[in-house]
Protein backbone atom coordinates (compact mmCIF):
# COMPACT_ATOMS: atom_id res chain seq x y z
CA UNK A 1 0.00 0.00 0.00
CA UNK A 2 2.83 2.40 0.84
CA UNK A 3 4.38 1.84 -2.59
CA UNK A 4 1.02 2.58 -4.27
CA UNK A 5 0.68 5.86 -2.35
CA UNK A 6 4.24 6.84 -3.27
CA UNK A 7 3.64 6.06 -6.94
CA UNK A 8 0.34 7.94 -6.96
CA UNK A 9 1.93 11.02 -5.40
CA UNK A 10 4.87 10.87 -7.80
CA UNK A 11 2.63 10.50 -10.83
CA UNK A 12 0.48 13.41 -9.66
CA UNK A 13 3.60 15.57 -9.35
CA UNK A 14 4.77 14.55 -12.82
CA UNK A 15 1.38 15.37 -14.28
CA UNK A 16 1.16 18.82 -12.69
CA UNK A 17 4.69 20.18 -13.14
CA UNK A 18 5.96 19.94 -16.70
CA UNK A 19 9.54 20.89 -15.73
CA UNK A 20 9.75 18.00 -13.27
CA UNK A 21 8.10 15.72 -15.82
CA UNK A 22 10.70 16.64 -18.45
CA UNK A 23 13.50 16.04 -15.95
CA UNK A 24 12.01 12.68 -14.93
CA UNK A 25 11.53 11.63 -18.55
CA UNK A 26 15.17 12.42 -19.32
CA UNK A 27 16.28 10.56 -16.19
CA UNK A 28 14.25 7.45 -17.02
CA UNK A 29 15.24 7.58 -20.70
CA UNK A 30 18.96 7.65 -19.83
CA UNK A 31 18.50 4.90 -17.25
CA UNK A 32 16.63 2.75 -19.76
CA UNK A 33 19.21 3.45 -22.45
CA UNK A 34 21.95 2.31 -20.07
CA UNK A 35 20.09 -0.94 -19.51
CA UNK A 36 19.72 -1.53 -23.27
CA UNK A 37 23.20 -0.88 -24.61
CA UNK A 38 22.92 -3.73 -27.12
CA UNK A 39 20.26 -1.81 -29.07
CA UNK A 40 21.20 0.53 -31.89
CA UNK A 41 20.06 4.14 -31.53
CA UNK A 42 17.27 3.51 -34.02
CA UNK A 43 16.10 0.39 -32.19
CA UNK A 44 16.14 2.24 -28.88
CA UNK A 45 14.12 5.15 -30.28
CA UNK A 46 11.44 2.73 -31.45
CA UNK A 47 11.55 0.87 -28.12
CA UNK A 48 11.29 4.12 -26.14
CA UNK A 49 8.39 5.40 -28.23
CA UNK A 50 6.28 2.31 -27.52
CA UNK A 51 7.33 1.61 -23.93
CA UNK A 52 7.64 5.16 -22.60
CA UNK A 53 4.17 5.23 -20.93
CA UNK A 54 4.76 2.07 -18.93
CA UNK A 55 8.35 3.07 -18.07
CA UNK A 56 7.16 6.49 -16.89
CA UNK A 57 4.39 4.88 -14.85
CA UNK A 58 6.60 2.28 -13.21
CA UNK A 59 9.52 4.66 -12.65
CA UNK A 60 7.62 7.68 -11.35
CA UNK A 61 8.54 7.19 -7.68
CA UNK A 62 12.19 6.46 -8.51
CA UNK A 63 12.40 9.50 -10.78
CA UNK A 64 10.88 11.78 -8.13
CA UNK A 65 13.33 10.49 -5.53
CA UNK A 66 16.22 11.13 -7.93
CA UNK A 67 14.86 14.61 -8.70
CA UNK A 68 14.67 15.51 -5.01
CA UNK A 69 18.17 14.12 -4.46
CA UNK A 70 19.55 16.20 -7.35
CA UNK A 71 18.16 19.38 -5.78
CA UNK A 72 19.99 18.94 -2.46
Amino acid sequence: MERDNLMHGARTALNTDMDIRAWAEDFLREKTRGENTQMSDEEFEKYWRYHKPEIMHAGAAEAMAAFRQSKK
